[in-house]
């Protein structure tokens, strides 16, 4: 019966600094979001992150790396339907190896003001903003993962409260040991996966863009309408 805090990197995801430990049994940090506690539990990183940016454990932290990622990832349907950002990743890699029954996101919403600091450390590169086939629908992407994380009997939620990206609902930190996961369209969510099976856009790598040649753009917008439809509370 796990609480996980996902914690980010927007200019926002500071004032996690001074929150007190309670009630979340984890803390998943992405990427440099672990320079803003030191009491996370997880660092979760690509390859490509800069050795000097990547923390040394502490008793009981751990850094997650591509050969934990990438599997977790990978049984929830693989990078092109899940989405090709950490922030996606961290929270498929959370559903598989945490199983929490609550999900909390800080500083996660992959929202970039056109000037001013990005991220919390000042500009950064804004990942979901690059041209990536995976990221047509951030809201699509999001809503699948909030779709299969209810049926896993895992609540999504967002504690930030600026612009987002991310659909899920809102929610403050005293309110969360009582959250469920919200109601959703069981119909359209399991349509959603059985086209996705039908379509197999998957790649055991992970490295999605080197076979980005056989993906049909307009397969995954209506996968992504689908999954929209299938987060909406269904008749």
């Amino acid at each position: 019966m796990t609480i996980v805090l996902m914690l980010g990197s927007a200019p926002m995801a500071v004032a996690a600094a001074g929150w007190p430990r309670a009630p979340f049994d984890r803390i998943v940090a992405i990427n440099n979001a672990h320079a803003i506690r030191a009491d996370w539990d997880d660092m979760i990183h690509p390859w490509d992150f800069p050795e000097a940016r990547r923390p040394t454990p502490g008793p009981g932290q751990r850094l997650i790396t591509q050969e934990a990622f990438v599997p977790a990832q990978n049984g929830f349907g693989g990078f092109v339907y899940a989405g090709g950002t950490m922030a996606f990743t961290a929270a498929y890699w959370a559903l598989a190896a945490l199983r929490p029954r609550v999900l909390a996101a800080f500083g996660c919403d992959m929202h970039y003001p056109a000037t001013g600091a990005t991220h919390f450390y000042g500009t950064g590169t804004p990942d979901p903003l690059r041209a990536d086939i995976t990221l047509r629908s951030l809201e699509a992407k999001s809503a699948r993962l909030m779709v299969l994380a209810a049926m896993a009997g895992c609540a999504c939620v967002n504690l930030s409260d600026g612009p987002s990206r991310l659909v899920w609902p809102r929610a403050v930190r005293s309110a969360l040991p009582g959250l469920r996961p919200l109601p959703f369209n069981r119909d359209r969510a399991e349509t959603a996966l059985s086209r996705e099976a039908e379509l197999g856009y998957h790649v055991p790598s992970g490295r999605y863009w080197e076979e980005a040649g056989r993906f049909d753009p307009a397969e995954i917008d209506a996968l992504d309408a689908l999954w929209l439809a299938a987060a909406e509370v269904g008749p």
